[in-house]
Protein backbone atom coordinates (compact mmCIF):
# COMPACT_ATOMS: atom_id res chain seq x y z
CA UNK A 1 0.00 0.00 0.00
CA UNK A 2 1.35 3.13 -1.19
CA UNK A 3 1.74 5.78 1.89
CA UNK A 4 1.94 9.62 1.22
CA UNK A 5 5.67 10.92 1.06
CA UNK A 6 7.32 12.35 4.30
CA UNK A 7 9.43 14.68 1.78
CA UNK A 8 8.03 16.42 -0.99
CA UNK A 9 10.29 17.39 -3.89
CA UNK A 10 10.11 21.12 -4.64
CA UNK A 11 9.57 21.25 -8.68
CA UNK A 12 12.65 22.30 -10.31
CA UNK A 13 14.59 23.07 -13.38
CA UNK A 14 16.96 20.22 -14.74
CA UNK A 15 18.04 16.78 -13.35
CA UNK A 16 18.09 16.19 -10.04
CA UNK A 17 20.32 13.16 -8.11
CA UNK A 18 18.20 12.93 -5.15
CA UNK A 19 14.74 14.18 -4.08
CA UNK A 20 16.27 16.82 -1.92
CA UNK A 21 18.06 18.58 -4.09
CA UNK A 22 14.64 19.18 -6.32
CA UNK A 23 12.54 17.42 -8.75
CA UNK A 24 11.69 17.53 -12.44
CA UNK A 25 8.26 17.46 -13.52
CA UNK A 26 8.94 13.55 -14.45
CA UNK A 27 11.22 13.06 -11.38
CA UNK A 28 8.42 14.17 -8.94
CA UNK A 29 6.06 11.53 -11.03
CA UNK A 30 8.53 8.88 -10.47
CA UNK A 31 8.51 9.60 -7.14
CA UNK A 32 4.93 10.32 -7.21
CA UNK A 33 4.06 6.44 -8.48
CA UNK A 34 6.48 4.95 -6.29
CA UNK A 35 9.44 4.04 -9.07
CA UNK A 36 12.73 4.33 -8.69
CA UNK A 37 14.26 8.54 -8.96
CA UNK A 38 14.25 9.12 -13.14
CA UNK A 39 13.14 11.80 -15.00
CA UNK A 40 12.12 8.78 -17.77
CA UNK A 41 9.82 6.17 -15.53
CA UNK A 42 8.53 3.92 -17.08
CA UNK A 43 5.07 5.08 -15.68
CA UNK A 44 4.31 7.97 -18.56
CA UNK A 45 4.21 7.87 -22.37
CA UNK A 46 8.33 8.58 -23.49
CA UNK A 47 7.02 11.56 -25.39
CA UNK A 48 4.34 12.78 -23.26
CA UNK A 49 7.30 12.80 -20.88
CA UNK A 50 9.47 14.95 -23.03
CA UNK A 51 6.98 17.59 -23.36
CA UNK A 52 6.56 17.59 -19.57
CA UNK A 53 10.14 17.80 -19.09
CA UNK A 54 10.59 20.46 -21.71
CA UNK A 55 7.45 22.52 -20.44
CA UNK A 56 9.16 21.93 -17.23
CA UNK A 57 12.21 23.43 -17.94
CA UNK A 58 10.52 26.45 -20.47
CA UNK A 59 8.44 27.57 -17.81
CA UNK A 60 10.01 30.62 -15.43
CA UNK A 61 10.59 29.67 -11.77
CA UNK A 62 7.63 32.07 -10.67
CA UNK A 63 5.05 30.37 -12.90
CA UNK A 64 6.75 26.28 -12.81
CA UNK A 65 4.87 25.43 -8.79
CA UNK A 66 1.46 25.93 -11.00
CA UNK A 67 2.61 22.77 -12.78
CA UNK A 68 2.42 20.89 -9.29
CA UNK A 69 -1.59 20.01 -9.86
CA UNK A 70 -1.02 18.17 -13.53
CA UNK A 71 1.56 15.44 -12.19
CA UNK A 72 -0.18 12.78 -10.80
CA UNK A 73 -2.53 12.98 -14.23
CA UNK A 74 0.65 11.82 -16.32
CA UNK A 75 1.08 8.57 -13.80
CA UNK A 76 -0.21 5.63 -15.65
CA UNK A 77 -0.44 7.33 -19.39
CA UNK A 78 1.53 4.81 -21.43
CA UNK A 79 0.50 5.61 -24.63
CA UNK A 80 0.25 4.06 -27.94
CA UNK A 81 3.87 4.34 -29.16
CA UNK A 82 4.33 5.98 -32.25
CA UNK A 83 0.95 6.55 -33.00
CA UNK A 84 1.13 8.80 -29.28
CA UNK A 85 4.63 10.39 -30.46
CA UNK A 86 2.55 11.73 -33.86
CA UNK A 87 -0.41 13.12 -31.86
CA UNK A 88 1.43 15.34 -29.36
CA UNK A 89 3.72 16.27 -31.74
CA UNK A 90 0.65 17.86 -33.57
CA UNK A 91 -0.25 19.01 -30.45
CA UNK A 92 2.81 20.66 -29.53
CA UNK A 93 3.66 22.36 -33.34
CA UNK A 94 0.05 23.59 -33.54
CA UNK A 95 0.45 25.30 -30.71
CA UNK A 96 3.13 27.22 -31.72
CA UNK A 97 3.26 27.50 -35.14
CA UNK A 98 1.23 30.89 -34.91
CA UNK A 99 3.50 33.00 -32.51
CA UNK A 100 6.91 31.42 -32.95
CA UNK A 101 10.10 32.52 -35.03
CA UNK A 102 10.01 32.69 -38.54
CA UNK A 103 12.82 30.12 -38.67
CA UNK A 104 10.90 27.70 -35.89
CA UNK A 105 7.63 28.12 -38.25
CA UNK A 106 9.27 26.61 -40.97
CA UNK A 107 10.47 23.95 -39.34
CA UNK A 108 7.48 23.35 -37.37
CA UNK A 109 5.10 23.52 -40.72
CA UNK A 110 7.63 21.37 -42.00
CA UNK A 111 7.00 18.75 -39.26
CA UNK A 112 3.08 18.95 -39.25
CA UNK A 113 3.03 18.30 -43.00
CA UNK A 114 5.03 14.96 -42.46
CA UNK A 115 2.73 14.01 -39.72
CA UNK A 116 -0.01 14.90 -41.78
CA UNK A 117 1.10 12.39 -44.64
CA UNK A 118 1.94 9.75 -41.87
CA UNK A 119 -1.45 10.00 -40.14
CA UNK A 120 -3.21 9.96 -43.73
CA UNK A 121 -0.54 6.76 -44.60
CA UNK A 122 -2.40 4.88 -41.71
CA UNK A 123 -5.81 5.75 -42.55
CA UNK A 124 -7.21 8.48 -40.32
CA UNK A 125 -9.72 10.93 -41.28
CA UNK A 126 -9.21 14.16 -42.03
CA UNK A 127 -12.10 15.09 -39.81
CA UNK A 128 -9.72 13.41 -36.58
CA UNK A 129 -9.05 15.97 -33.88
CA UNK A 130 -4.93 15.75 -34.85
CA UNK A 131 -5.56 16.01 -38.93
CA UNK A 132 -7.80 18.85 -38.22
CA UNK A 133 -5.49 20.35 -35.72
CA UNK A 134 -2.72 20.40 -38.18
CA UNK A 135 -5.06 22.25 -41.02
CA UNK A 136 -5.96 25.12 -39.10
CA UNK A 137 -2.32 25.68 -37.85
CA UNK A 138 -1.29 25.71 -41.80
CA UNK A 139 -3.89 27.71 -43.13
CA UNK A 140 -2.65 30.17 -40.08
CA UNK A 141 0.57 30.65 -41.33
CA UNK A 142 0.58 30.47 -45.32
CA UNK A 143 4.29 31.52 -46.03
CA UNK A 144 5.47 28.69 -43.48
CA UNK A 145 3.12 26.21 -44.90
CA UNK A 146 4.23 27.55 -48.31
CA UNK A 147 7.96 27.16 -47.56
CA UNK A 148 7.49 23.76 -45.78
CA UNK A 149 5.75 22.18 -49.11
CA UNK A 150 8.68 22.91 -50.88
CA UNK A 151 11.09 21.97 -48.71
CA UNK A 152 9.66 18.50 -48.08
CA UNK A 153 9.34 17.87 -52.18
CA UNK A 154 13.07 17.15 -51.93
CA UNK A 155 12.84 15.23 -49.04
CA UNK A 156 12.56 11.00 -48.84
CA UNK A 157 10.24 9.49 -46.73
CA UNK A 158 10.43 9.03 -43.25
CA UNK A 159 11.23 5.58 -41.94
CA UNK A 160 8.86 4.08 -39.23
CA UNK A 161 11.74 3.79 -36.87
CA UNK A 162 12.89 7.46 -37.76
CA UNK A 163 9.54 8.71 -35.86
CA UNK A 164 10.33 8.48 -32.64
CA UNK A 165 13.25 11.20 -33.32
CA UNK A 166 11.32 13.37 -35.73
CA UNK A 167 7.93 13.95 -32.99
CA UNK A 168 10.99 14.28 -30.20
CA UNK A 169 12.32 16.79 -32.30
CA UNK A 170 9.28 19.21 -33.28
CA UNK A 171 8.17 18.87 -29.48
CA UNK A 172 11.44 20.51 -28.29
CA UNK A 173 11.30 23.17 -31.34
CA UNK A 174 7.60 24.16 -30.51
CA UNK A 175 8.18 24.42 -26.54
CA UNK A 176 11.00 26.25 -27.12
CA UNK A 177 9.39 28.34 -29.71
CA UNK A 178 6.28 28.77 -27.46
CA UNK A 179 8.96 30.04 -24.51
CA UNK A 180 11.02 32.40 -26.81
CA UNK A 181 8.35 34.01 -28.75
CA UNK A 182 7.21 37.60 -28.15
CA UNK A 183 3.89 36.79 -25.90
CA UNK A 184 3.13 38.12 -22.63
CA UNK A 185 1.49 34.76 -21.59
CA UNK A 186 4.16 32.45 -22.26
CA UNK A 187 3.66 30.56 -18.94
CA UNK A 188 0.09 30.22 -19.55
CA UNK A 189 0.15 28.70 -23.27
CA UNK A 190 3.36 25.82 -21.99
CA UNK A 191 0.76 24.89 -19.37
CA UNK A 192 -1.88 24.93 -21.20
CA UNK A 193 -0.54 22.74 -24.19
CA UNK A 194 1.00 20.27 -21.29
CA UNK A 195 -2.86 20.18 -19.69
CA UNK A 196 -4.02 19.28 -23.54
CA UNK A 197 -1.62 16.77 -24.03
CA UNK A 198 -2.37 14.98 -21.01
CA UNK A 199 -6.01 15.50 -22.19
CA UNK A 200 -5.41 13.80 -25.05
CA UNK A 201 -3.23 10.99 -23.51
CA UNK A 202 -6.07 10.67 -21.40
CA UNK A 203 -8.59 9.90 -23.92
CA UNK A 204 -6.36 7.80 -26.17
CA UNK A 205 -6.41 5.31 -22.83
CA UNK A 206 -10.00 4.11 -24.10
CA UNK A 207 -9.82 1.58 -26.72
CA UNK A 208 -8.47 2.60 -30.10
CA UNK A 209 -6.58 0.99 -32.55
CA UNK A 210 -3.29 -0.08 -32.15
CA UNK A 211 -0.20 0.74 -34.03
CA UNK A 212 -0.32 -2.48 -34.93
CA UNK A 213 -3.25 -2.39 -36.47
CA UNK A 214 -3.04 0.88 -38.43
CA UNK A 215 -0.98 -0.19 -41.95
CA UNK A 216 0.12 2.64 -44.39
CA UNK A 217 -2.02 2.57 -47.82
CA UNK A 218 -0.12 1.52 -50.63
Amino acid sequence: MRTTPVLLPILSRGKHRTPRRGACFMEYASYLAGEKWSDHPSCTDPSLASLARMVNDCTSDAARGQLVTMIPSVIGLTGDGTITAIRLAVRAASAALPIASEGRQRALAAGLLRCDELLAGWGESGSSGSRTLIRSALEDTPGASSWAGEFLQSMGSVSVSSIPFMSEAIIRTAVVGIADACVQDSNQRLRELLALAIADCTAESSPVPSIRELQPTP
